[in-house]
């Protein structure tokens, strides 16, 4: 399974217009050769440089359909669930490290063996439990982001 962006390559910068410096806008993801076994997806955008205890949680998303191939800039999957990031917003919430730091952001996608039955609005905590035991693949994308 891959995730990648057009917007910015693993491991490079995320450009200012997806940060919480600029539109707080979703970049446009690609996603390529998910599992037949994938009944949904989950994607987690997470900043483990945050300096906070486990980080900080950008974006969690869920029951995404397994065929979806796109996932357009400034737009959630139709049907998809979001929950509550870690600034207690449910929605995409754009890097914004200190100053004079440069933090890594992980989009991490998820293929499942089933949708989740969580509400909308869920915390990460509760993603992560419900998706125990029911990971079939992974992948990654990491931007990088620091503030003018």
């Amino acid at each position: 399974m891959l995730i990648i962006s057009p917007s910015f390559e693993d491991g490079g910068f995320i450009p200012t217009k997806f940060s919480g410096d600029g539109g707080d806008i979703n970049p446009e993801l690609q996603i390529q050769n998910v599992p037949a076994s994938a009944a949904s997806l989950a994607l987690i955008v997470h900043d483990p440089d945050a300096p906070m205890l486990g980080g900080f949680y950008h974006w969690l998303v869920w029951n995404i359909d397994p065929r979806t191939v796109l996932i357009k800039e400034e737009s959630t999957p139709q049907g998809a669930v979001e929950g509550a990031g870690s600034a207690g917003n449910v929605g995409y919430v754009g890097p914004k490290p200190p100053h004079g730091t440069t933090h890594h952001y992980h989009f991490k996608l998820y293929a499942l063996d089933e949708e989740l039955s969580l509400a909308p609005g869920a915390a990460i905590k509760d993603l992560m439990a419900s998706m125990d035991g029911h990971t079939v693949a992974t992948a990654e994308l990491v931007g990088l982001y620091k503030r003018a």
